[in-house]
């Protein structure tokens, strides 16, 4: 982008130093040629001046001074004389001066010249040459947008169409454009993210539907045995008390069997839901706190949530920038959806060596027993009813915080609840 507004300003002063050169240029023509005439006539009329009358003057010697005409001052007050003296010709400008001899007045000296012509040409080529500038530079604007704007788009333009139908193979081609190589970057990121998704996704069917198989045969057996208890008592197989006894024990055994491979199928169906990556690492909580701040507090003003931000250092905390953001963004699009929009506060603490960061949101908190189920999947509230969601989005952010090796915990009170975010 850079380079770009460079071409721009190099592209807009090449515009203004043609102009002004185009204006001084021809400006400073215009003076020359007009002070070439002028200095003629100061020439003749010093030569006048000393005594000489206008019928001695030697015009074959000047360029522009066509005719010298003298009207004595004893003829000012004849009309016609006077009038013919002053009558313009055509293709010629005139210019009329006192006369003054020895500190006398002796009347008009009338000049005629040739008005000099203009460098038509000149201008012409002048003004060529400067529209052949501005068009080198828009040329070379345009050319540089199709080598790295327009050039990668095309290139490009099919790859949201394959992505959207599942085709992850192949490469992203670099660019050596620092502009637009950051977006080919980007997409090349979320290609292998997306093809990596997918390979875990595949794999999480294939273990569940592996473990379905081996619960569903292991199921068997308890069915079987409880099917020929029940058939024997059915048909009244036992004599004595003793043995019908032992077969509904035996069936509520196998029963309770059955239940604990059901909640197995049942734990294993919850956890793994998501396949959530975190790079180990390390960042500044003023980078994170920078990039929260660049996203919510023009969204907070349009929604016109009162955000207050407390005082924090700069330090350094443990995990992954990126996947903190996520975790910020679930709390205040939760905030955001389920809170009253009065306010949102961020504060900052620390405790038993933890650095601690606290989003309260007013609004109504949820029950007691929902609040016991907040980080389940797939868990809604009451409060829930009537709005879009999955109930995932605590569920990621514990997912997420707890694979930073830090936690995340909720609080709750008569105007509002907070979640607690705990960096190491």
């Amino acid at each position: 982008m850079k380079k770009y507004n460079a071409m721009i300003l190099a592209a807009a002063l090449t515009y203004l130093f043609s102009a002004v050169m185009a204006f001084a240029w021809i400006y400073g023509a215009a003076a020359v040629q007009s002070g070439e005439y002028k200095t003629e006539i100061n020439r003749i009329y010093d030569t006048l001046k000393e005594g000489d009358t206008a019928q001695d003057v030697d015009l074959s010697s000047f360029q522009y001074v066509k005719d010298v005409s003298y009207l004595p001052e004893y003829k000012l007050q004849e009309e016609k004389e006077t009038a013919a003296f002053y009558e313009e010709k055509n293709q010629t400008g005139i210019q009329v001066v006192p006369l003054y001899r020895e500190g006398a007045f002796k009347g008009f000296l009338r000049f005629d010249y040739e008005k000099p012509a203009f460098q038509t040409e000149k201008i012409l080529l002048l003004t060529e040459l400067s529209i052949g500038i501005m068009g080198a530079a828009l040329l070379a604007t345009l050319l540089y947008l199709k080598s790295r704007l327009i050039g990668p788009f095309l290139r490009l333009k099919k790859l949201p169409y394959e992505l959207a139908n599942g085709h992850l193979s192949g490469e992203v081609t670099e660019e050596k454009s620092r502009f637009f190589g950051d977006f080919v970057w980007g997409m090349s990121q979320l290609r292998d993210a997306l093809a990596s998704a997918r390979r875990r996704r595949l794999e999480l069917e294939k273990e569940k539907k592996t473990m379905l198989l081996s619960l569903s045969h292991d199921i068997k057996t308890p069915l079987h045995t409880i099917r020929l208890y029940g058939k024997a008592l059915e048909e009244n197989l036992y004599s004595d008390c003793g043995q019908k006894t032992h077969a509904a024990h035996q069936i509520g055994e196998k029963a309770a069997e059955i239940e604990r491979y059901v909640e197995e199928i049942i734990k294993n169906s919850r956890e793994d839901i998501l396949d959530i990556q975190v790079r180990e690492g390390e960042f500044y909580q003023a980078d994170l706190m920078g990039r929260v701040l660049d996203t919510y507090r023009e969204k907070c003003r349009i929604r016109m949530v009162d955000l207050k931000v407390g005082e924090y250092d700069n330090l350094l905390l443990k995990g992954d920038l990126e996947r903190a953001l996520e975790v910020f963004g679930n709390i205040f699009e939760n905030a955001f959806k389920y809170g009253d929009g009065r306010e949102i506060e961020i504060s900052f603490y620390e405790e038993d060596y933890c650095h601690l960061i606290r989003i309260y949101s007013t609004g109504q908190p949820v029950t007691d027993n929902e609040f016991n189920h907040i980080f389940e999947s797939f868990f809604r509230a009451a409060n829930s009813r009537g709005l879009e969601g999955n109930g995932l989005g605590l569920y990621i952010c514990r997912e997420i915080m707890r694979k930073m090796d830090g936690e995340i915990f909720a609080q709750k009170d008569e105007e509002g609840m907070a979640f607690v975010l705990v960096f190491r």
